[in-house]
């Protein structure tokens, strides 16, 4: 092998490498971190959300599990209590159990669980946004449905009601009607008799 194959061979070498490290995902010391516990985090020590102990920065989702309660350890499987928090950008955030992370099965829809290159996750956020938005719709159109047919339902119970209250009349209407057909009746005859 001469020079020029040695350098070709170097370069190409040295640009694979490149390309891998550039294409391999960030792994941010905050990773996992709920966004309202990210002030937590910043300080240089940092003391364990059970009160016990304390840790510095460096040591934040080191892969050693510090805490007891898994406060150091969000980004990692190394603490058994530890919680992982996923973004799902495009869809509904959720929180899992640290030893769900890198665990070569994509838990969250982003893929953010499986950040140790073991496997790809495709990000389906914005298919379960649709999925959702489509469940979201047809439980409306069942609501809907279950609340015309209950209007309907009320609807028909106050026609009864009413048809009750009419027929009550009505009966109420004819006794009268007898009554005074009765009473008319008994003083046309009164009066016949009177003029006899």
């Amino acid at each position: 092998m001469d020079i020029s194959n040695r350098n070709l061979l170097s370069i190409c070498f040295s640009s694979c490498l490149i390309l891998i490290l550039h294409a391999s995902p960030e792994f941010s010391p905050l990773y996992g971190i709920q966004p309202q516990d990210v002030k937590y985090y910043k300080s240089e020590i940092i003391k364990c959300k059970d009160g016990l102990k304390s840790f510095s920065k460096d040591r934040l989702n080191d892969g050693f599990c510090d805490c007891v309660d898994g406060t150091d350890e969000p980004g990692t499987s190394a603490c058994p209590d530890g919680r992982f928090y996923c973004r799902n950008e495009g869809s509904e955030s959720q929180l899992l159990y640290s030893s769900r992370v890198n665990d070569h099965l994509c838990d969250c829809c982003d893929g953010s669980d499986e950040y140790d290159g073991g496997i790809s996750c495709p990000n389906a956020c914005l298919n379960d946004a649709d999925v959702a938005q489509t469940e979201k719709s047809t439980t409306t159109a069942v609501w809907d449905d279950i609340n015309t047919q209950k209007n309907d339902r009320v609807s028909l119970e106050d026609m009864v009601h009413k048809l009750k209250e009419l027929k009550m009349v009505f009966f109420l209407e004819v006794a009268f009607m007898m009554i005074a057909f009765r009473l008319f009746y008994r003083h046309v005859r009164s009066r016949r008799r009177w003029y006899r």
